[in-house]
């Protein structure tokens, strides 16, 4: 896999005044690839551990920025190491798929390749490759969904299995939900609905399955664990789909004061210290669906303090300490950064994905229980 020295025409987009020029694009586009394995694993950096959902965040930067057979390898690596019941390991050491470092099975983990995939496909319009895919994304759903409870929320994971012998083998399930996890399953259900959509292949269960999901989300705070000393937990509803307009407005205005540190960025946990990149990268690209570039674009431009000489971004820093921590050049970070940039920069992909206005909501129940 070869990086492209140059950008494409088409990529000026993601040329962003304050925050990436072409020459810094470049050099963050090339240490992405740098951290991919020559089978297509993108772990957070050359010897730690990839999860999935990094992993498929990272591809999709790559695809934003016409990496397009970097981002294919990617997604072939996930199709090739799927457990027998549709999911992923949490975590592999240096991304080598014979050594999973933490085999729970999170949902959320497990959903995101839906996202990526319908992104890469808009990226080329490769037909081909969605059918490739199909399987793959269609045993990721009906994991995920095995795991849905009555009340819409998705469970947080499979446990490990006290003896763990054939390949993907499960242990105890933990129906406790996560907000922020619900909230990214949510986007990843509209964008495997969209696949089947794409294919004519309907999926009555996943709308049904959609629609309570962000019925939970928008109405029952009571059905998810307590995070919200966590950022994500209050933006993660807007980013997902499931919070739009006036509602999205006035939750975004609630905690702006708790968790934004002007000039630097977002906090990721409360009451820390400590301001993190991607946090603040998805802050943006939630404002951006709520139509609120012009903030998107000053976040943006705070972080660029987390900005590497080598194009790569540190995944946060104490502001009280005036400290880098932890001292890592995540692939993960600087993906995030990239779609946000695509997004302002009207990527026609990254755009679907996350504007949500083509992507199915699926159908919401009409009872208010």
């Amino acid at each position: 896999m070869t990086t492209h020295s140059r950008r494409p025409g088409r990529l000026e987009r993601l040329v962003l005044p304050g925050v990436l020029t072409a020459e810094q694009l470049d050099a963050t586009v090339a240490g992405i690839a740098a951290g991919q394995r020559e089978d297509g694993a993108i772990p957070w950096f050359r010897g730690h551990h990839l999860d999935p959902w990094d992993h498929v965040e990272a591809a999709m930067a790559l695809d934003a920025a016409g990496e397009h057979s970097r981002a294919e390898a990617a997604y072939r690596w996930l199709a090739e190491h799927q457990n027998p019941d549709g999911s992923w390991y949490a975590a592999y050491a240096d991304g080598d798929h014979r050594e999973p470092t933490d085999r729970a099975r999170e949902t959320n983990f497990v959903a995101y390749v839906a996202v990526g995939v319908w992104h890469h496909y808009l990226s080329t319009g490769d037909d081909a490759f969605l059918d490739r895919m199909w399987p793959t994304v269609f045993a990721a759903v009906e994991f995920v969904l095995t795991l849905q409870q009555p009340g819409g929320q998705i469970g947080w994971k499979r446990e490990a299995a006290a003896q763990e012998g054939e390949q993907g083998a499960g242990g105890a399930d933990v129906t406790d939900a996560l907000l922020t996890g619900s909230s990214s399953i949510h986007q990843a259900l509209r964008c495997a609905l969209a696949i089947a959509e794409h294919r004519e292949e309907p999926q009555p269960d996943w709308e049904l399955a959609t629609g309570l999901l962000a019925h939970a989300i928008r109405r029952h705070p009571e059905r998810f664990l307590d995070k919200s000393r966590y950022s994500m937990d209050w933006y993660y509803p807007v980013l997902g789909g499931a919070v739009t307009g006036p509602e999205a407005a006035a939750r975004i205005a609630e905690g702006w004061d708790r968790f934004v540190v002007p000039g630097l960025g977002v906090r990721c946990v409360l009451p820390n210290p400590w301001v993190t990149g991607g946090e603040s990268c998805e802050l943006a690209l939630a404002l951006w669906v709520m139509g609120e570039s012009d903030r998107a674009l000053e976040i943006l431009r705070w972080i660029q303090h987390l900005r590497a000489d080598n194009g790569m971004y540190w995944t946060g820093y104490v502001f009280e300490d005036d400290a880098v921590w932890p001292e890592e050049l995540t692939t993960w970070t600087a993906g995030s950064l990239l779609l946000a940039v695509a997004a302002l920069g009207g990527d026609e992909a990254t755009t679907a994905v996350f504007g949500g206005e083509r992507l199915p909501r699926g159908l919401e129940p009409d009872c208010c229980g």
